[in-house]
């Protein structure tokens, strides 16, 4: 298959592009470098540079034909969009919508998504299944909730053929430590446990009063390798079955942010010093996935996704 992957500069990205490469599809990665990593491409895939903003690009793109196309381009930060919601109606919404226009006229039907659990907002009930009610509490969520509604109408009115797929906490590193995650700035709490553990200062942990088993947020974390297996499995979704669809991925499992301080102790053998800060605006208290739908219609089953590995993986990744 021919597949454009956009944002595949970036974190998941980079991990979609290889998973593809690895198993024999032809890759084409659009990626402003804004905030990917051009070292990070990998040297089998066709690299384009240009803003997904800009019509021109985004035209020159279309000349091709592709299978499918997985956009992660988008800018990820809760916090960062509450301070500037602009940046993320703009990168998130706009450029989404100005390529959904472009495949709407040149035959490119296949269109899998990066959503996020942010679409949920503080959660009625626990697990979340995709059919709750969608509140988001920041622009980064309110965001890719409206590229699920400009989805849906493609959809219906241009036969476009769409998977949204909302990402709990995707995390994690390659097995061998050779691909991980980096972002600037760095929101995930992960490597920032990690990075302030290495660089020996405090780690910030926001909020200690949430209305959580230990007072800190609990969240779903999914491996970033087993996030890239639930968009092979969106692909074949879509060429077996048309139509639009919207899962949850993640695994039915919580860990609070204490939880997962303990558990880069337990990796890295070493004591993290905490500093309990307030919380950020639009932090949900607990954000855990009912990942029933995922797992009975596209048979998907994570392999990675135990905190352990997580953590080991992205150890390995941070300290190499």
């Amino acid at each position: 298959m021919k597949i454009l992957v956009t944002g595949g500069a970036g974190y998941i990205g980079g991990f979609m592009a290889q998973t593809l490469l690895d198993e024999g599809n032809e890759v084409i990665i659009a990626d402003s470098l804004e905030r990917g990593h051009r070292e990070t491409v990998d040297p089998r895939a066709k690299f384009l540079q240009g803003n997904l903003l800009e019509d021109s690009f985004v035209q020159s793109i279309f000349k091709d034909k592709f299978d499918a196309v997985i956009h992660f381009a988008g800018f990820i930060s809760m916090g960062e969009s509450m301070e500037n919601p602009v940046l993320y109606f703009n990168n998130n919404v706009f450029a989404s919508l100005k390529i959904l226009e472009e495949m709407s006229k040149t035959g490119n039907d296949n269109f899998i998504f990066s959503s996020s659990a942010g679409v949920y907002g503080n959660p009625v009930k626990l697990p979340i299944p995709e059919d709750h009610p969608t509140n988001p509490e920041n622009p980064y969520g309110e965001s890719k909730l409206m590229v699920e509604k400009i989805m849906k109408w493609y959809g219906i009115t241009k036969n476009l053929h769409t998977v949204a797929l909302r990402y709990f906490n995707a995390a994690g590193a390659s097995l061998d430590g050779k691909r991980g995650e980096e972002h600037k700035p760095e929101s995930h709490i992960i490597p920032n446990i990690i990075k302030a553990l290495l660089e020996k200062r405090e780690f910030n942990l926001f909020g200690n009063d949430y209305k959580t088993k230990d007072g800190t947020c609990v969240r779903d974390y999914i491996h970033v390798l087993d996030l890239a297996k639930a968009h092979l499995l969106a692909i074949k979704r879509l060429n077996e079955k048309p139509g639009n669809y919207i899962y949850n991925v993640g695994t039915g499992n919580g860990y609070s942010n204490k939880e997962v301080v303990e558990m880069v102790e337990k990796v890295s053998g070493e004591k993290v010093n905490i500093k309990f800060a307030q919380r950020r605006p639009g932090d949900a208290d607990e954000l855990i996935a009912d990942p029933s739908k995922i797992k009975s219609e596209l048979d998907f089953s994570p392999k990675y996704s135990d905190l352990e590995t997580i953590v080991s993986t992205a150890w390995k990744w941070h300290s190499k």
